[in-house]
């Protein structure tokens, strides 16, 4: 099982600003700790960030291509404001699930990328990774 985890706009700023919210946790915690998550499951993931929204399409486009089974998303600064990232989700076969380390309806905040995804999951830290990846698991392994 092939996974593609996008991290959004921002992502490379976890642990050096906004850590009130999101914590000291780095971008390279966020990897390590998936990747952790994802040898537990026997998952292959894929880690990509970029701060391009374009870049972001061409790869979920691409994973489509080759092959992958399902994709997590953090959208990060990508929440709001990027029709053409959301619409680019439901062009692909695959599901996609979004997570955010925060509850951005905490904070008023609602994502726009939301309603092309099969769900959605907020709040738990990092761990929401896990619960995406264990998600996805079941989802792949019932159809």
């Amino acid at each position: 099982m092939k996974i593609l985890i996008i991290h959004g706009a921002g992502i490379n700023m976890r642990g050096k600003s906004q850590v009130d919210i999101f914590g000291t946790k780095t971008m390279n915690d966020y990897t390590k700790q998936i990747n952790q998550y994802a040898e537990t499951l026997n998952i292959d993931v894929d880690i990509f960030h970029s701060n391009i929204e374009g870049e972001v399409i061409n790869k979920i486009y691409q994973s489509h291509l080759d092959g992958y089974d399902a994709a997590i998303i953090n959208p990060a600064g990508y929440s709001s404001g990027y029709p053409a990232l959301a619409a680019a989700i439901t062009q692909v076969e695959y599901p996609t699930i979004e997570v955010h380390i925060s509850n951005p309806a905490a904070r008023g905040n609602v994502s726009q990328i939301s309603p092309s995804c099969k769900g959605v999951i907020t709040g738990f830290g990092l761990y929401g990774y896990f619960i995406a990846l264990q998600a996805i698991y079941e989802i792949i392994k019932t159809q």
